[in-house]
């Protein structure tokens, strides 16, 4: 797709968003203070056909944020600076929309009743429950122990697709570039599942417990280190491995000698990382019953029984901060 294509594409996008935001949040939101109506395939085509039609003023008038974006323009031509204030226009629009679309409403945040609400809540929760410290404790340790299996069984497939996953070790002939290429769609699908997905899905799987829970951040973690692990070789000196190369070294010997010495480190430093990703995500997926102290957590909190949330909340905002401290300290003495 050549560049003219791309900037045409762009402003059709462009045109389309201006015209459904316009629309659809400023005509009914703001001038009729009404919900949108519903999608419908009729009430597309109009959108369309605005933004075509700007598009092609755009093209016309060499005024086009698409073009703006793909290529470099001269500085100072009013096309330019109109290119920068349509820019400025939409991000403007999408803070209004978000700000509609979300039904921000800060008066009722503050009403008298809620705030009342608010403050028995954080009554209870600044007094918690510590009848149930001991079991609390276990949970969290099953919770610790949940993030580390997962993490340990991840790091050697991580590892390997790390490897497999690098753009200048598998672009040498067709069929490791095809590999390369379908690595890298199924990590990424893989990755924009949340953990609290997975968890959901191992849960219906093997039934609830820490064991769903647990493959749901391995699978997660693999997704997530097999990219940081990938790009991190892919920016790697290319002198060591040509100079390997040159000596007629196989390659396997090339990534061994010329490779890992350079990514020993980050590896270790991405590692440590994910473990403590994992110990927070660990305590999320508990809610959807991927066992540990999110589940104790949940189940207090479907109770209503705020002391033990706020003992439960306690523990876990300790533990987090301790885990992140440890491991700060940890890749601070591998830098």
């Amino acid at each position: 797709m050549n560049d003219k294509v791309k900037i045409y594409l762009l402003d059709v996008f462009f045109g389309w968003y201006l015209a459904i935001t316009f629309h659809r949040v400023f005509y009914y939101h703001v001038l009729l203070s009404t919900d949108s109506p519903d999608f419908t395939w009729n009430l597309m085509l109009p959108y369309v056909g605005v933004a075509i039609i700007f598009s092609v003023m755009c093209l016309l008038t060499g005024a086009s944020l698409g073009k703006k974006i793909i290529s470099s323009t001269q500085k100072g031509t009013w096309q330019n600076e109109f290119a920068i204030n349509i820019a400025w226009i939409l991000i403007l629009m999408t803070f209004v929309t978000s700000w509609v679309v979300t039904k921000v409403n800060i008066i009722q945040m503050f009403d008298h009743e809620r705030l009342n609400a608010a403050g028995r809540l954080f009554s209870s929760l600044l007094q918690p429950n510590w009848n149930i410290l001991q079991k609390a404790i276990m949970a969290m340790i099953e919770t610790i122990y949940l993030a580390f299996l997962s993490t340990a069984i991840a790091l050697p497939v991580s590892f390997l697709l790390g490897f497999l996953s690098a753009r200048n070790l598998m672009k040498g002939n067709p069929i490791s570039f095809a590999l390369y290429n379908i690595l890298r769609i199924i990590t990424n699908f893989t990755r924009s599942i949340e953990p609290l997905v997975w968890a959901v899905i191992f849960t219906v799987w093997v039934s609830s417990g820490p064991f769903p829970g647990m493959l749901a951040l391995m699978i997660h973690t693999i997704a997530s280190l097999a990219k940081q692990y990938s790009e991190q070789i892919e920016d790697i000196d290319a002198g060591p491995m040509e100079a390997i190369e040159a000596t007629g070294a196989r390659p396997i010997q090339v990534i061994w000698f010329a490779v890992v010495p350079q990514i020993v480190i980050p590896f270790l430093s991405f590692t440590i990382y994910r473990w403590d990703i994992n110990v927070r995500m660990a305590t999320i997926i508990g809610l959807v019953g991927g066992g540990g102290i999110g589940s104790m957590l949940i189940q207090y909190q479907m109770l209503s029984q705020w002391n033990e949330v706020g003992l439960i909340v306690l523990i876990i905002a300790l533990v987090v901060w301790l885990m992140d401290y440890l491991s700060a300290k940890i890749r601070e003495a591998l830098r």
